[in-house]
């Protein structure tokens, strides 16, 4: 099994990145078998700039650019997709939304031009979501922004595409270890839903 594990955070000592190595050490210990690879999508300078190219391709007028195929490769090659990532303004960091926004087109991810209906084209791609938050768990509850985020998000954008999202944890920065301690546990459960 190969896990693609997506951070979006450009501190390299942020708790993002240490939640992302607990998580890709948790499936890599797991099983032998298993395999991870890590995008530091901050580190690597990918561009999430949503440009005139890119709209081309969402309306089938062009291929997308060889960053954005170089993802879906990556994507293509991977069994599951696993997005860790702190929470700006109750959403993604831009650069992940970016992200998404860019390779996640038309034509590959889904299929909205080729007939009246909309093709979901990754219902093989099972997504595990790791948001990490400052605020506290009562600040979310109160404002229903967490349940916001989910319909967004886990809706929104991995619905649309037909990825199931087997994962939609909140953690809060306030408690570093119990983050680790969950992307441990999740880690393994991605082997084992795997394997077993």
């Amino acid at each position: 099994m190969k896990a693609l594990v997506v951070l979006a955070n450009p501190n390299q000592n942020s708790l993002t990145h240490a939640v992302a190595r607990k998580i890709s050490d948790s499936i890599l210990n797991s099983n032998q078998s298993n395999s991870v690879e890590i995008a530091d999508i901050a580190a690597e300078a990918f561009n999430p700039c949503y440009t005139q190219h890119d709209t081309l391709v969402l309306h089938g007028k062009a291929e997308p650019s060889e960053d954005v195929q170089a993802e879906q490769h990556r994507i293509e090659s991977a069994n599951t997709l696993v997005l860790v990532h702190p929470v700006y303004w109750w959403s993604f960091p831009a650069l992940l939304k970016g992200w998404i926004d860019r390779v996640f087109t038309n034509g590959w991810a889904y299929d909205d031009t080729s007939s009246d209906k909309l093709i979901k084209k990754l219902e093989h791609l099972p997504v595990h979501i790791l948001s990490i938050a400052g605020a506290d768990i009562r600040t979310y509850a109160r404002h229903g922004y967490y349940g916001a985020m989910r319909t967004q998000i886990n809706h929104g954008i991995f619905g649309y595409c037909g990825s199931p999202v087997l994962t939609s944890e909140l953690m809060f920065q306030s408690n570093p270890n119990a983050c680790l301690e969950v992307a441990e546990t999740i880690g393994k459960k991605i082997s084992d839903a795997y394997w077993t």
